[in-house]
């Protein structure tokens, strides 16, 4: 089918896969990338389709009215990733969060209701259900954020479903969780420890490590997000997890094995602030819409860690553009 894709955010990490994902998949489709371009968007992303007919940038903010407007002009379905994402930096400065988060996708809505678009698409996180002990949390359980990134995409959730009940506007919400891959920008744990081991420099790991995340391999991440776009139900959300469970001390200790690095560079660090000590999905509502992960975890994260070992020029430039808060973060770390 022709439509007309609008990417927010699709410089960034997801964003920029999910457009190779489109482009590759849907043949007649069309997609404008709308990206801010802050420390985490990166053209660079997109080079390797920057010469495809069928795909457009524009350079602009979310919380810009008359930008979002322009960007939304011909547009079928927009798939909302822009976002400010890092727990760490939402720490030290939670306003930013609320601004672009909230506010942002505030404005994406507004003109996306104006526009009359078909689908619109909010990815949110598996953040948003907070610390989750035993079990795992179902698309009806409460929000309960435990940090100001989580509650800025909380705030967004709610946000877009109230267009739906309100206006009418046909949303889907989306809850991953912690995804990985190429092209995610090196603030996040795996490439950020593959850079300070490709180094020899220790690796700052959270109080004891045994915090437990669900990895998502970003491609099939990309997968859920287009088979939603076709079956997902208005007004509905639905989490997209791997069943890929694993304490982050063990995601290290597989990132030093494969780059051939000892574990003695591991050096446990002051917790953060409301660190969370497990997230995990019930998925059963996107598997009976017959979407699984394909991604074997081990496998993917090795191919992962070979992959930023093997793009060492673009993970120092893209570290370049943050290094004051890196600075500041763990100056006391």
């Amino acid at each position: 089918m022709n439509r007309m894709f609008l990417v927010t955010g699709g410089a960034g990490f997801i964003g920029s896969n999910f457009v190779r994902y489109v482009l590759r998949s849907r043949p007649q489709a069309q997609v404008r990338v709308l990206d801010k371009l802050t420390y985490a968007g990166n053209l660079e992303n997109l080079a390797d389709v920057a010469d495809d007919p069928r795909y457009s940038f524009v350079q602009g903010d979310i919380c810009d009215a008359e930008i979002v407007q322009q960007a939304m002009q011909g547009v079928d379905v927009v798939v909302h990733f822009a976002a400010e994402t890092h727990v760490d930096r939402s720490i030290l400065h939670a306003g930013d969060f609320i601004k672009t988060d909230v506010h942002g996708t505030y404005v994406l809505l507004e003109a996306a209701r104006e526009a009359g678009i078909e689908r619109f698409v909010q990815i949110s996180t598996d953040e948003v259900y907070g610390e989750v002990i035993e079990g795992s949390s179902q698309e009806t359980d409460p929000l309960m954020p435990r940090n100001p990134y989580a509650a800025s995409k909380a705030g967004a959730d709610r946000m877009a479903y109230a267009f739906f009940a309100t206006y009418g506007l046909p949303v889907i919400i989306t809850r991953g969780s912690n995804n990985y891959g190429p092209y995610q920008y090196p603030e996040k744990l795996i490439p950020f420890f593959v850079s300070r081991a490709l180094a020899d420099q220790p690796l700052p790991v959270y109080g004891d490590g045994r915090q437990v995340r669900d990895w998502l391999y970003v491609e099939d991440h990309c997968r859920a997000v287009d088979l939603l776009i076709v079956q997902g139900k208005v007004g509905e959300v639905c989490n997209i997890g791997a069943g890929q469970e694993r304490p982050n001390i063990e995601v290290v200790r597989t990132i030093l094995d494969e780059l051939g690095k000892p574990e003695s560079l591991i050096s446990f660090v002051k917790d953060r602030p409301g660190h969370d000590r497990r997230y995990s999905l019930d998925c059963a509502k996107i598997h009976l819409l017959g979407w699984q992960p394909q991604a074997e975890f081990e496998q993917k994260l090795r191919e992962t860690v070979r992959w930023f070992a093997e793009h060492q020029d673009w993970m120092q430039r893209s570290l370049a553009r943050s290094k004051a808060y890196f600075e500041q973060w763990y100056a006391e770390r």
